[in-house]
């Protein structure tokens, strides 16, 4: 397989071009998710629901790690381009739920002025990652064994406060922002060195899980400053 780092400049160019365009593609349907879960007041009834058990919000998270696997199985699997996007489709409605109720909360609860900070501050570190990725031209593929350990570290530490009751702290969050911007690094560097040019479907949603992840601790911090 050539990979993106491999192919002609014309090629490289083409498959970021794509990439970045899918992406921006994802963030504008999981916004107009989140604007039809907002108007139909099911963001409020999700907000409630877990409001009332933390059980069920651990199982909603188990839904959602299940829903990604079989996403980006599906994807991997995939022999068309509707079956690549149906993939995506279907991780970007899971975000969508997942983050109905942090953003509820930041919007009607903490302040309006909370979320368009924690945005500006996502894409910030998104494009600083990003260049300094596409600048140095690194194989960051090394931050494969740091983001598995750091992962499997970091749902451990979730199951367990949802199970006792106990809450993760600015550190935590502070920790994760770092998890998320290492996160980045290591998925842009893949994509150019372990993809191929036809594979911008995949890469948009690798990019796309990791600037969730980032947003999502980010919005807690300034969440939490806030208050």
């Amino acid at each position: 397989m050539i990979t993106v780092a491999q192919a002609p400049p014309s090629d490289r160019a083409l498959f970021i071009r794509r990439t970045y365009t899918h992406l921006a593609g994802a963030i504008a349907a999981f916004i107009a998710i989140e604007y039809i879960l907002f108007t139909t007041g099911i963001a409020g009834a999700i907000t409630n629901m877990l409001a009332g058990s933390r059980f069920v919000w651990l199982a909603i998270l188990g839904g959602f790690a299940l829903l990604g696997w079989f996403a980006r199985s599906l994807i991997a699997r995939a022999k068309s381009g509707e079956q690549e996007y149906l993939g995506l489709g279907i991780y970007i409605v899971a975000e969508a739920i997942i983050f109905a109720p942090i953003l509820y909360i930041a919007a009607y609860v903490v302040g309006n002025d909370v979320l368009p900070i924690a945005v500006a501050l996502t894409l910030l570190l998104f494009a600083g990652l990003t260049a300094i990725a596409f600048t140095t031209r690194r194989d960051f593929s090394f931050l494969r064994g740091f983001l598995t350990v750091g992962g499997f570290v970091a749902l451990g530490l979730i199951v367990c406060s949802v199970i006792f009751g106990f809450t993760l702290g600015l550190i935590f969050s502070g920790a994760m922002v770092i998890f998320a911007s290492a996160a980045i690094l290591y998925d842009t560097s893949k994509v150019m060195h372990h993809y191929s040019t036809t594979q911008h479907v995949v890469a948009a949603l690798e990019l796309f899980a990791s600037v969730a992840l980032l947003f999502w601790y980010v919005l807690r911090i300034v969440m939490a400053m806030r208050r």
